[in-house]
């Protein structure tokens, strides 16, 4: 017990030592998984994979490198930075133009 706090401070590797059966196999997770823990991490379905795919495609050729998809169904979220207002009219009509794209969720930011 810590004497400045009154509270147990155990480490990380001390807690997997009293909880985890076999200590020496377990491994800490790494930051994208932390990440995508936080986040709440979804696989994707077939069709999704396909319809991300599909965005990923039309968005390379808009030259806006920073910006990311995420999919749900037929819901694009954009996320990310581009450099000017004309380049993320051309993300977003890029995205309109992909099939099966019903909604998009622009949280994309103008800005350098």
């Amino acid at each position: 017990m810590s004497s400045t706090t009154g509270k147990n401070s155990s480490s990380y590797d001390d807690i997997v030592r009293k909880t985890v059966v076999d200590p020496d196999s377990s491994t800490r997770p790494t930051k994208d998984q932390e990440r995508q823990a936080r986040e709440g991490f979804r696989a994707l379905d077939g069709d999704e994979r396909a319809l991300q795919d599909r965005v990923q495609q039309a968005l390379a050729t808009t030259g806006a490198a920073g910006v990311t998809v995420e999919i749900t169904r037929d819901r694009v979220t954009l996320r990310g930075r581009v450099h000017d207002p004309a380049l993320l009219r051309t993300v977003e009509d890029a995205v309109a133009g992909v099939p099966g794209v019903e909604t998009i969720h622009n949280q994309v930011v103008v800005g350098s």
